[in-house]
């Protein structure tokens, strides 16, 4: 009997035709649209037997990483325009803001990740994004930089977003503006972390997210918009989006209703989670 072959899926999605490209394939994998009968796949440089059924649901994402959709949420709903500016992704991973970002008219990126080698090809070979690889953000000094950054972006694990609000204010251009990912598993005490890493409770969200507006604020930046990630963090955890303005004193916007955020996010979101 012949024995079964394996294939990456990557691979064998442009095999099939079910891709263009293995970059396209990835990005399906990671968007969760590749499945083979009831079974979603998650990894795509996983070996699979060649013979299994596989289909491709729903739009491909159309940024190298599912941060892009994080951002384009953000782009919709505060007063954030990229086009013609020069931004900073702090924490880029993959690419996806960065990515995002230029799609929307960005002039120029700063890619900048502790990690080494993540960054997307089709952004590392782009003219528009300096890659600023093995940074710790914590550590980044003006001068790293050629030219100011209007905006930027933040999207870090593992730390808090708090540490990255020093070197910022040095960095940012005055009155740049920053959206930035609350993520309350990485701000939440163990605690209130419960399985997988995962938080649940509302009250904790709750507490993290206007802890963090208050922080924001001290740290001499405007908050002018607060909302929640259209999508759960690749954990699962609910995540929210914080729109911020480098002032002179700081402060918060009385429209702000971090009740409402959750809440909305919860009735969105709580059935991923």
């Amino acid at each position: 009997m012949e024995k079964r072959k394996k294939t990456r899926l990557d691979v064998l999605l442009v095999d099939r035709g079910l891709a263009e490209t293995r970059e396209k394939a990835k990005r399906a994998v990671m968007a969760g649209l590749v499945y083979s009968g009831t079974e979603r796949l998650d990894k795509a440089g996983d070996k699979v037997f060649d013979d299994i059924p596989l289909d491709v649901k729903g739009q491909v994402l159309p940024y190298v990483g599912r941060g892009g959709l994080k951002l384009e949420k953000a782009l919709d709903v505060f007063p954030l325009d990229v086009s013609g500016k020069i931004g900073l992704d702090i924490g880029s991973s993959t690419g996806g803001f960065t990515d995002c970002a230029l799609q929307n008219g960005a002039q120029q990126m700063y890619a900048v990740d502790v990690g080494y080698n993540q960054l997307a090809w089709k952004l590392r070979s782009d003219d528009r994004v300096v890659v600023m690889e093995r940074m710790n953000f914590r550590h980044a000094t003006a001068d790293q930089f050629k030219d100011a950054p209007d905006f930027a972006t933040i999207d870090v694990s593992f730390i808090s977003l708090r540490l990255m609000l020093p070197p910022l204010k040095q960095i940012l251009k005055p009155d740049g503006v920053v959206m930035a990912l609350v993520k309350p598993q990485f701000e939440a005490g163990k605690a209130d972390v419960g399985k997988k890493g995962i938080v649940r409770d509302r009250a904790v969200h709750e507490r993290v997210v206007d802890d963090m507006v208050r922080y924001f604020a001290s740290e001499g930046f405007h908050v002018e918009g607060l909302d929640y990630s259209p999508i759960t963090g690749g954990d699962g955890n609910i995540e929210f989006l914080l729109f911020a303005r480098l002032t002179d004193v700081g402060g918060i916007d009385p429209t702000i209703d971090v009740p409402a955020v959750i809440d909305a996010a919860h009735a969105q979101l709580k059935k991923n989670v």
